[in-house]
């Protein structure tokens, strides 16, 4: 039987095929949003921060950052088409090759990067295991390939599958219970630890004002639109825009809050300088909870792998969805067992700042469209704003680090890319007359 995410015609998905509802882009989404990296990135907020000044930046940047996420799902949604054929829509199908060609490339490395948390994640509870029950060789140079070969041996088995059939009957029905199960647990444990030191003086505790509130919100909302490029290839499923758009949104802000959260509690109750790793695994109950997580983490390298397919089989239909994943998959595990994937986490991280500006021009070009503009090659105007915008990200990032750099860029992308399509319909209207 064909895969039925092996859109050949590279059009949009048709009806009979749109079978997400709310309560599937709701699991969908926190199950991705749910991930040891937020909890990291959270504990990252203190000392810096001031404990109410930190949930404030929490919950505004996650708002902010998930409304952008699901206003480009309910395009997706809208239309029926893939992340891919959004920007193709926005900048040309030609100039659209590359920015499609950078988004494979970062989320294969993603991708990687995702399989050397769960590698190292394995390694950490095989260790707590070995010294609790006595056996001897976890320490072993081989563990590490073994368990990066394992994730990876996994990971291709679920790119050969249906992405539908994945989100519908193993994170909606099953992998969604055991995530909040864990997140209970995990904050019910680190919170007692809280209030055993005193909830008032947690509270009252000051920040050392090492990193700015706007430093820390475009921190915050790094998480979310680091998906921006991903969104659409699954909202395209969804059965109404709305639904896409509540599902996304109410999903992603749940999941970023409660990480980010769950990552400063950690942090304000184990001694300075311990491994959030190292905390988590040391709670009580904290090895299974733990475990729960790092499955959960297996469905953040599949989106990856999965849309870095979909945007494959957009530049060359000569590779099917399914093969495409696959093939991924095991490049991505190749480069996790022969890379130093934590020193390219800043590589990563310059490629995730190509795609702010990015969609900031897609929404510009394309919210509030009933159809589509007609297809053409190659749109100077939309690509000009796009090289502004990472121009402008950049530059912030150097000049003005503490004014943040993805908001900055994504106003500037939006509005002048709103005033060439102004322009653009307004010379259309006067050619027509």
């Amino acid at each position: 039987m064909a895969n039925d995410d092996d859109n050949k015609t590279l059009n949009s998905i048709p009806a009979q095929q749109r079978v997400f509802g709310l309560g599937d882009h709701m699991a969908l989404w926190f199950s991705l949003g749910v991930g040891l990296l937020v909890m990291q990135v959270g504990a990252y907020l203190m000392p810096a921060l001031s404990v109410p000044q930190a949930l404030a930046v929490v919950l505004i940047g996650s708002a902010l950052g998930a409304g952008l996420l699901a206003w480009v799902a309910s395009l997706g949604c809208r239309h029926g088409l893939s992340t891919a054929q959004l920007i193709g829509a926005s900048l040309g199908q030609r100039f659209a090759a590359l920015p499609v060609g950078l988004n494979i490339i970062q989320l294969l490395g993603w991708t990687a990067f995702e399989l050397v948390v769960m590698r190292d994640g394995t390694v950490a509870i095989t260790r707590q295991l070995s010294g609790l029950s006595g056996v001897s060789g976890a320490e072993s140079p081989w563990l590490p390939v073994v368990a990066t070969l394992a994730w990876g041996t996994l990971l291709v088995a679920l790119a050969a599958g249906s992405m539908v059939t994945l989100v519908r009957r193993f994170v909606s029905r099953f992998g969604l219970p055991l995530v909040l199960m864990s997140l209970l647990w995990l904050s019910w444990q680190f919170g007692r630890s809280i209030a055993a030191q005193g909830l008032a003086t947690w509270w009252h505790r000051p920040g050392d004002g090492s990193m700015s509130l706007l430093a820390a919100l475009d921190l915050v909302i790094a998480m979310p639109v680091s998906w921006l490029p991903l969104v659409a290839d699954y909202a395209r499923y969804g059965r109404t825009p709305g639904g896409a758009l509540r599902g996304t949104w109410l999903g992603y802000v749940l999941a970023n809050v409660w990480c980010y959260a769950l990552g400063l509690l950690v942090v304000s109750a184990v001694p300075p300088g311990t491994d959030l790793v190292a905390a988590l695994l040391l709670a009580q109950g904290g090895l299974l909870a733990f475990g729960l997580i790092l499955i959960d983490e297996t469905d953040n390298a599949y989106g990856d792998v999965h849309s870095g397919a979909v945007s494959i089989h957009f530049l060359t239909s000569k590779f099917s969805v399914r093969r495409a994943g696959m093939a991924l998959a095991v490049i991505a595990t190749g480069c996790a067992l022969a890379l130093p994937m934590h020193s390219l986490e800043p590589f990563l991280l310059m490629l995730s700042s190509i795609f702010v500006p990015l969609f900031g021009v897609v929404l510009s070009q394309l919210a509030g469209r009933s159809e589509m503009p007609v297809e053409t090659s190659w749109r100077w105007g939309p690509a000009l704003v796009w090289l502004m915008g990472i121009a402008c990200f950049h530059v912030i990032a150097q000049l003005r680090p503490e004014w943040g750099s993805a908001l900055p860029s994504l106003a500037l992308t939006l509005v002048l890319g709103s005033l060439v399509r102004r322009g653009a319909t307004a010379t259309g209207r006067r050619a027509v007359a």
